[in-house]
């Protein structure tokens, strides 16, 4: 397992994050679908990734309404982990209550979240605090400024961000820069082969700025798990049959998908695999969150940290799902031709 450094922080966290939505066994809502586990196998996953080198674990409020927190937590006792030996990122904005500030990233709502996150992890401290989109009704100043009380408190050490356009995500950055308020340090964003629409924008923002990129869905819903073909014949009972999500161009995927198929088979890989890792070799990836049911899913996407491509392989891949241009995004490139760094 490979160790990168979360942003223009010195704090090092594993190249694989073990993403906690399955966690929590709730019945009714998305959940049911999602987060159907509960503490078993949350304990056995949790040993199997750590086991493996993950120091990294990812969770949200709003996952089960508050139960992936709790098992998280349950399991890292249960397991004997040494609590300071792992780094614990939450989220906050979500639904949490039938009540008008149940949500969002108020100052009111964010303090009462963090205090409900802390117990129901039975933590002292969070690790990366993140907000979980953005809140249209809020000031970004005042969901800065509540941030920096926590981290100055000594109830979050970093904090970060998800689901973010690049204009916000800066806006943030600067408002923190200029008031010396503690910044995000990382941003949780959908990348994968599947939908690289974050390449136009985001991507160039988070080089420029030193902020780390954490993936979530990196197979795109389980679109390139390998199960997902164009004749659909091992879908029947899936989860992009109750809850497909993230929207994909589903064509584009399959015609991914037979490439990885013939790239799995020549390296005794699964696609899976090999979806992951090319997300590993990106230089702006600090680390792809992995979510599992059972343990042999787990193990099998363990093994991505191990596969190499050739520099003809990754340009098969880059080509078949690469972007069609845009502007302004072609003119910068046109424009741009005689002032390259050398």
């Amino acid at each position: 397992m490979k160790y990168n450094l979360l942003g223009s922080t010195g704090l090092k966290v594993s190249e694989l994050c073990l993403g906690t939505m399955t966690f929590g066994g709730i019945e009714g809502g998305i959940y049911s679908s999602i987060g159907s586990l509960r503490q078993e196998p949350v304990d056995k996953l949790l040993k199997t990734a750590v086991d493996a080198g993950i120091n990294f674990i990812d969770t949200a409020n709003v996952y089960s309404e508050g139960l992936s927190e709790e098992v998280t937590g349950k399991a890292i006792r249960n397991l004997g982990l040494n609590r300071n030996d792992l780094v614990i990122a939450t989220k906050v904005r979500g639904k949490m209550g039938s009540g008008p500030n149940d949500q969002g990233l108020t100052r009111k709502h964010i303090l009462h979240q963090a205090e409900e996150s802390l117990r129901r992890l039975n933590t002292d401290y969070i690790d990366l605090y993140q907000i979980h989109g953005f809140d249209a009704l809020t000031p970004l100043e005042e969901t800065v400024d509540v941030l920096d009380s926590l981290v100055q408190s000594g109830k979050v050490r970093y904090t970060g961000c998800s689901n973010l356009t690049a204009w916000q995500l800066m806006k943030a950055l600067s408002y923190s820069h200029y008031n010396r308020r503690s910044k995000f340090v990382s941003i949780q964003s959908y990348y994968t082969l599947a939908g690289r629409d974050l390449e136009r924008e985001v991507v160039p923002l988070l080089k420029d700025q030193k902020v780390g990129l954490m993936v979530w869905s990196p197979l795109a819903g389980g679109m390139l798990s390998g199960k997902y073909t164009r004749s659909g014949e091992n879908e029947k009972g899936s989860r992009r049959t109750t809850f497909d999500f993230p929207p994909v161009n589903k064509e584009k995927v399959y015609n991914i998908v037979e490439l990885l198929q013939g790239m799995a088979k020549a390296k005794n890989s699964s696609v899976a695999q090999l979806a992951l890792a090319w997300l590993l070799h990106q230089q702006v990836v600090t680390t792809v969150i992995i979510g599992a049911r059972k343990s042999d899913q787990l193990e099998d996407n363990l093994k991505a940290v191990e596969v190499k491509f050739t520099a003809d392989e990754f340009k098969q891949l880059d080509d078949i799902s690469k972007l069609s241009p845009e502007y302004p995004g072609w003119m910068l490139e046109r424009q741009g031709v005689d002032r390259k760094a050398e």
